[in-house]
């Protein structure tokens, strides 16, 4: 198969997943308010110390984003396999694989790249040191791919199962826990002065890991729940 006909088709569902998307909005919304609520909640809590704001941000921040993340999974593939529009992906002569890690941008683009935005802008707004917001940022954009991949297969695996909705989260919190070490790791080091490379690596080094292995798990699963 020619690539430029697969690149086209990729397009085509790209497009299709925006505007799908776009329809399906709390999908993505609830959680994102969730996440700006959590973290302003905790701000509240913690009260007027900046200090001590400081210290725990990165703390909130990534449990937030880890519990977001996981709302936002439920209808990740569930919406196809229950209208037959999965079926017809699999039954489709156009590598699978490829389609699957369309929809996982498409996931990511609409919560951990709207995550990042509103850390940013927050981050600004409760005055965070400006390198400590940097590393903050930095993780978030390697992380946050990783646990909409991670997540896809968890969807996928439970995609068949009615009232499966706790299920995905149970599957990916172990497999997550690493990088909200290495994570919040990082940012408490970059406020102390301390290097930050060996936890960026780390955290690149799983991305590529998941990039390379969770596109064909995913796969994999929908065809066995599909067959």
């Amino acid at each position: 198969m020619k690539p430029i006909i697969v690149w086209g088709v990729c397009y085509a569902v790209f497009r299709r997943e925006l505007l799908l998307t776009m329809r399906r909005s709390s999908n993505y919304l609830n959680p994102l308010f969730f996440f700006v609520v959590m973290f302003t909640m905790f701000a509240f809590a913690l009260g007027p110390d900046p200090a001590l704001f400081r210290h725990a941000a990165p703390a909130i921040v990534w449990s937030g984003v880890l519990l977001a993340s996981i709302l936002s999974l439920e209808g990740l593939f569930r919406a196809d396999f229950e209208d037959g529009t999965l079926e017809q992906i699999l039954l489709s002569p156009y590598p699978l694989t490829m389609l699957v890690v369309v929809k996982i941008a498409v996931h990511w683009l609409f919560s951990g790249l709207a995550m990042i935005a509103v850390v940013a802008l927050m981050g600004g707004l409760h005055a965070v040191p400006r390198d400590m917001l940097i590393v903050l940022l930095a993780t978030l954009a390697l992380a946050t791919p990783v646990l909409s991949l991670i997540g896809a297969v968890g969807a996928a695996l439970t995609v068949g199962l009615r009232g499966g909705g706790p299920l995905p989260a149970l599957l990916i919190l172990p497999l997550c826990v690493p990088i909200l070490i290495f994570a919040t790791g990082a940012v408490y080091n970059a406020a102390a002065g301390l290097p930050v490379k060996a936890e960026l690596y780390f955290l690149t080094g799983v991305l590529v890991l998941s990039l390379t292995l969770a596109p064909p798990a995913v796969a994999a699963s929908l065809r066995i729940h599909a067959g």
